[in-house]
């Protein structure tokens, strides 16, 4: 893998391995960012820019960058930079979240959630 720079990620999110996540979807979007900048979707200096921006509306919004909304912003950062690449559009990653919100209400708590196509489909 390659290397990213080591001030992407705040030391209180860090240990002497590397990122520390608080939740897996924390990890997935890390590593979703990670395999898109691998395949050349965007360079570090675009990334960081979006993430930057990211997080300094979120700030301006009231945010208190403490480091537990971290990943948020990271998350919205990878949705705008994939719309804004052309990789995905708002219509498809609207449709995702809402098939995840589906899959989760369905789902009981401490298993798996596993989409399905019917997540897909709204509910009567």
């Amino acid at each position: 893998m390659s290397e990213f720079p080591a001030g992407l990620i705040p030391a209180s999110l860090r240990d002497e391995n590397g990122p520390v996540f608080r939740e897996p979807w924390e990890a997935q979007s890390f590593a979703m960012v990670l395999a898109l900048f691998e395949r050349g979707a965007f360079t570090w200096p675009q990334w960081a820019a979006v993430l930057a921006d990211e997080i300094e509306r979120a700030q301006a919004a009231g945010d208190p960058d403490t480091g537990g909304t971290y990943y948020h912003h990271w998350l919205a950062a990878l949705e705008r930079i994939v719309s804004e690449r052309g990789l995905t559009d708002r219509d498809a990653l609207l449709r995702y979240h809402d098939a995840w919100d589906h899959a989760a209400d369905r789902t009981p708590h401490g298993s798996p959630i596993v989409l399905s196509p019917e997540d897909f489909t709204p509910p009567n």
